[in-house]
């Protein structure tokens, strides 16, 4: 809003200054800094509410070391961090840019289904929540609403090199460029593609998983591209809520992700950078880097007061909010394929429960009683159970995390 008001202002008038919000890094900036004040100066007050309102934690038995003195810790704390998000968001990007418009709704969206499941574990008694079927609905929901869009939406286009005999009709006009003394065009056109991490030519056509069905394949793109987005949307929002287990193990991770998602924004907003590294460029999409500023800004506040010992927990209200954001973001960008990568940690968090049920009921039902491969699943419970403290557990995690997000930087180059 505030950047719709300057935008305003500086084409009818001749203040000094007014020119900075024209900066995606100044508005990137004043949305960390606003954020930041969000979550911790009033996320205090939030906490307060929670305490007086007796939204506690109901924590299981599972023989933990310190876990049953979280009992009674408030939660929905996820509240902090919708907050922390959405007013910088309003505030300093450009609201009518449909990147942000989509973040937007999947912040609100997956806000109300983690808010939902925690009002009746909180209010309603219900240890279970709203049931899983319920959240999947929701999940693919969205997804299909981020599916359609980008795909339909005219103003979602990426910018490829064309010839003359492969312009595309009802598109933006050719654009004649160079690149180390070589001419060639360029074109805004709709596409299917995506990144591919150490892939040589750095692109993946969706529509081409059917190129089996003859000539007339991309007629049917829409089916692969919203399968994919579906299964990223769910897996990734999941993932995220399954590591939201220890004192800021999921808050402390997210922010690395999104700082590194923030920064690939950029880079694929922005031509001159785009047209170095050899990858898609994505106008427009440079916006979404106001956004990434307010999800760590974010992140990071709420990380103040969920670091070990917690003073609030994020609940669903958070986890499946902040797994919703990284998917949706990285789609929209274009770099959905590193997630198995960037989000490394909560990928293992996955496979972790994965392996445990799937061995359990196998051995189960071959020997008669069930095994484990860990002593507890997911993984960060598992070092609890072998005796490593809270805080060694999320600080080695974190640096797992750093590490995945320089070897996704390292992709943008090593092909």
């Amino acid at each position: 809003m505030l950047y719709l008001l300057f935008e305003y202002l500086h084409k009818h008038y001749d203040f000094p200054g007014l020119r900075l919000f024209q900066y995606l890094t100044f508005r990137a900036s004043l949305s960390i800094i606003l954020s930041l004040i969000i979550t911790t100066v009033y996320g205090r007050r939030i906490i307060d509410y929670l305490q007086r309102k007796q939204v506690g934690e109901t924590v299981r038995n599972l023989g933990l070391e310190g876990q049953m003195q979280k009992q009674g810790t408030p939660t929905m704390g996820g509240i902090m961090i919708l907050l922390g998000i959405l007013i910088p968001t309003l505030l300093f990007a450009n609201i009518t840019n449909v990147y942000v418009i989509l973040m937007i709704i999947t912040t609100i969206w997956m806000g109300a289904i983690g808010f939902l499941d925690d009002y009746i574990k909180v209010f309603r008694k219900n240890k279970e929540g709203l049931a899983g079927k319920f959240k999947v609905v929701g999940q693919v929901g969205l997804a299909i609403i981020v599916g359609l869009t980008m795909f339909y939406n005219p103003n979602i286009v990426v910018r490829q090199a064309v010839d003359e005999t492969t312009v595309v009709k009802n598109a933006a006009p050719m654009v004649l460029r160079q690149k180390e003394s070589k001419f060639y065009y360029t074109q805004d056109v709709k596409s299917t593609k995506t990144n591919v991490p150490f892939y040589k030519n750095n692109e993946f056509d969706y529509a081409k998983v059917l190129k089996f069905l003859g000539q007339d394949y991309e007629k049917y793109a829409i089916i692969v591209f919203l399968a994919f987005v579906i299964i990223i949307v769910t897996a990734v929002s999941n993932g995220a809520n399954l590591t939201d287990g220890i004192d800021g193990l999921a808050t402390g991770t997210s922010a690395i992700i999104g700082f590194t998602l923030g920064i690939l924004a950029y880079v694929s907003g922005n031509t001159v950078i785009a047209d170095y590294l050899n990858i898609m460029y994505i106008p427009n999409s440079g916006e979404l880097i106001i956004f990434a500023g307010a999800f760590v800004g974010a992140c990071v506040g709420f990380l103040w007061y969920n670091s070990y010992p917690a003073q609030i927990f994020m609940g669903d209200t958070g986890s499946l909010t902040i797994g919703g954001i990284i998917a949706v973001f990285a789609i929209m960008i274009r770099k959905e394929l590193l997630i198995p990568v960037l989000c490394g940690v909560f990928l293992v968090e996955v496979l972790s429960v994965t392996l445990q049920v799937s061995y359990f009921k196998y051995t189960k039902k071959r020997f008669g009683e069930g095994r484990r491969i860990f002593l507890m699943s997911p993984l960060h419970h598992h070092y609890q159970k072998k005796g490593y403290h809270e805080a060694k557990i999320v600080t080695r995690f974190w640096i797992v995390g750093i590490l995945l997000a320089i070897v996704t930087f390292v992709t943008l180059k090593l092909r």
